[in-house]
């Protein structure tokens, strides 16, 4: 009994070294995996001071091209403005001449029929034959309209027609002469003219009621 004791203390005292063996060893391994990590946090420091001058340089160069797009754009919108107020005034200054000769083109021909009431007046100055005065100042009448018609130029019917506000101004009423003249034009004050298809004068008409 005795020799057992002594021989689990001896094995008691040979387990403790073992023991603390293991500690120093469990320190050393800590140490060297502290080591690991700072090594490791110190990498990606120094990548990042790497990266920030390259970042730096790709911001300053995206910069560069995007002054340039925006110098050629402004360009492109000075030409653009430029041409258009160009073509503006030409085609103002085009209107007003357009305008110009058109009605340049109309006098022209107006002017024989002025020269023929020139010469009428002086025919008929000391005549009294109405007749030829008729037949002169009738000569001149349809040569007139003639030529407003080949311009295009239209007189309207309106008396017996239904009184349209499309084509008609109604001056006044007064009473129909038959039944089936109720809401019809019965009298015309001033003749309506058409351009066309276009009404540029309203007939001035009497309805009847």
């Amino acid at each position: 009994m005795v020799k057992e004791s002594k021989n689990k203390k001896k094995e008691l005292k040979e387990e403790q070294p073992t023991s603390e063996n293991n500690k120093e060893g469990k320190v050393e391994k800590d140490h060297s995996a502290a080591e690991d990590i700072d090594t490791t946090s110190e990498e990606p420091k120094e990548e990042l001071k790497k990266k920030k001058p390259r970042k730096a340089k790709k911001e300053s160069n995206e910069l560069e091209e995007l002054k340039i797009i925006h110098a050629e754009l402004n360009d492109k919108f000075l030409r653009l403005f430029s041409e258009f107020d160009n073509f503006r005034k030409r085609t103002f200054k085009e209107k007003i001449e357009l305008t110009t000769t058109a009605s340049e083109g109309i006098i022209i021909q107006l002017l024989p029929i002025l020269d023929d009431f020139d010469r009428a007046l002086k025919a008929f100055g000391g005549n009294d034959n109405k007749e030829n005065l008729l037949e002169g100042i009738s000569l001149i009448h349809n040569k007139l309209k003639s030529m407003l018609k080949a311009k295009g130029l239209e007189a309207m019917k309106s008396i017996g027609e239904e009184f349209d506000t499309d084509f008609h101004e109604a001056i006044t009423k007064a009473p129909a002469p038959s039944k089936n003249m109720k809401g019809k034009i019965i009298d015309e004050i001033e003749q309506g003219y058409l351009l066309g298809d276009k009404v540029i004068r309203y007939a001035k008409v009497v309805v009847g009621s």
